[in-house]
């Protein structure tokens, strides 16, 4: 199957960010959301990143406006009949990408796949609001997903090799790598890995044996990691490493999965990070 049109629904970082690379990369592109000024955002944003990277002579200008061209903003969701492959990118919550996706399946062709970027959930549980449960996969970038490599490809259960085949084919044409998940189980490859160590440092932190700077320093400058755990939870969000870990407390039923109690504050005193102003573990 060819793509010719990629359908993104959610204008957050996330789905702009997938919006840019897919419009760089020459598809046109669908950018969908249930609020204008969102997607105003959302535009003025790659924009922004555009004259940046003119400034430094990196990219012509010329790319700047033939990437923003190919990118068509819509707050109805129905444009989406037009798009060979929509990639849904809103609120981590299971319920609002079934109902989502149940919605989509209504309204696209039915040769076009529907892919969540879900980091964790389900996409066998997401594939049965549909009506082509082999025509649904996981895609899952990381952020910000104009810098970062990978992209998961998960499997659901009934996802055809077809469907696996054409997303891979897909992510090489974004420049990007992808690993093929094979089993449907939370949390994926990456976040399965991630979380229990994102976890850990909490519980370091908590338990006195080292301060929030002196961790990300451990784990920076003796594992070599570009961030460290506190610093890539402020700037991913809080909230989402905290959500993730609920959902897989659930899934698998094991108490360390369970979110510390120092990230459960801040959830709750609305401290998620660089999305609330740069407030988090850090900035006071």
């Amino acid at each position: 199957m060819t793509v010719k049109t990629i359908g993104v629904v959610g204008s957050g970082s996330m789905g702009t960010g997938i919006a840019h690379i897919a419009a760089q990369s020459g598809y046109d592109v669908v950018l969908s959301d249930v609020s204008e000024q969102a997607l105003q955002r959302s535009v003025s944003s790659i924009a922004t990143g555009f004259d940046k990277l003119v400034a430094k002579g990196k990219v012509a200008a010329s790319t700047k406006h033939e990437t923003l061209a190919r990118i068509k903003t819509t707050t109805e969701l129905a444009e989406m009949a037009q798009t060979d492959l929509v990639i849904e990118a809103i609120i981590e919550k299971f319920e609002a990408k079934y109902d989502l996706l149940q919605q989509l399946d209504k309204i696209c062709p039915s040769h076009t796949i529907l892919a969540s970027n879900t980091s964790t959930m389900s996409i066998t549980r997401m594939a049965t609001a549909t009506e082509r449960p082999d025509r649904v996969a996981g895609l899952h970038f990381f952020n910000p997903a104009t810098v970062m490599r990978l992209v998961e490809v998960i499997r659901g259960y009934y996802t055809s090799d077809e469907t696996v085949a054409t997303l891979q084919t897909v992510v090489r044409s974004l420049g990007k790598e992808s690993i093929e998940v094979r089993k449907d189980t939370p949390g994926f490859v990456v976040n399965r890995l991630m979380l229990p160590q994102l976890r850990e440092a909490c519980l370091v932190y908590e338990e006195g044996i080292a301060s929030i700077e002196d961790i990300d320093k451990a784990m920076t400058l003796g594992l070599n990691h570009p961030m460290g755990p506190f610093t890539l939870m402020d700037y991913t969000g809080i909230d989402i490493a905290y959500d993730s870990l609920v959902y897989l407390q659930s899934e698998f039923g094991q108490p360390n999965w369970a979110p510390p109690l120092a990230m459960k504050r801040l959830v709750n005193a609305k401290r998620l990070g660089k999305k609330t102003g740069g407030k988090g573990w850090y900035n006071g």
